[in-house]
C-alpha cells in the first residue's frame, strides 16, 4: 500500500473548495496524472456519483471506475477501483486562519492487489511526486475560481 497525504491553505472559502471538489470530472484541471474523466450516468453529483478516469502515471497508463463515497461540508471521499488497484482520494477542508482561506488535507491510498502489490515500494516515490504536483495544481486552480 502506498500513501500520500499533504496539508496546505488556498485562498477560498471551504464552501467553494467543497462544491468544487465533488465532481471528480473536474481531476483533469488539477490532477497531474488524469488524462481524461468523464462522468458515468447523470443526475446531482451526490453519494454514489460515478466517473471513468484515465491516468498516466510516469508512463504507465490505467482506467478506474471511482465513486463518490463521502459529500459533507468538511470532506469529500472518492474510491476508484480496477483489477490491479483500489485508490481513494480523502480530502478535508476546514476554515484558515484567514477569512476566506482553507486547509486541505489530501490523503491519498493506493492498494495494489495481486501480482501488483511488488509494484508498491517503487510507487511511493513516483507518488510522492505526483501529491507535490497535485498541491502546487490544486492551490492554483482553486485560487483561480
Amino acid at each position: 500500500m502506498v500513501e500520500v497525504t499533504r496539508s496546505f491553505t488556498v485562498a477560498a472559502s471551504p464552501e467553494a473548495v467543497v462544491d468544487y471538489l465533488r465532481d471528480f470530472s473536474r481531476a483533469v484541471e488539477w490532477d497531474p496524472g488524469t488524462v481524461s474523466c468523464e462522468r458515468i450516468g447523470g443526475g446531482e453529483v451526490a453519494v454514489g456519483a460515478r466517473w471513468h478516469n484515465v491516468s498516466k502515471i510516469a508512463g504507465v497508463k490505467t482506467e478506474l471506475t471511482y465513486e463518490l463515497k463521502r459529500l459533507e461540508p468538511g470532506r469529500v471521499v472518492f474510491v476508484g477501483e480496477n483489477d490491479t488497484a483500489t485508490s481513494t482520494d480523502d480530502i478535508s477542508v476546514v476554515a484558515g486562519d484567514e477569512a476566506g482561506t482553507s486547509k486541505l488535507t489530501y490523503h491519498a491510498t493506493i492498494e495494489f492487489h495481486g501480482v501488483a502489490k511488488l509494484a508498491a515500494p517503487v510507487a511511493k516515490a513516483v507518488f510522492e511526486k505526483v501529491g507535490n504536483d497535485t498541491e502546487k495544481r490544486l492551490t492554483r486552480v482553486l485560487e483561480a475560481r
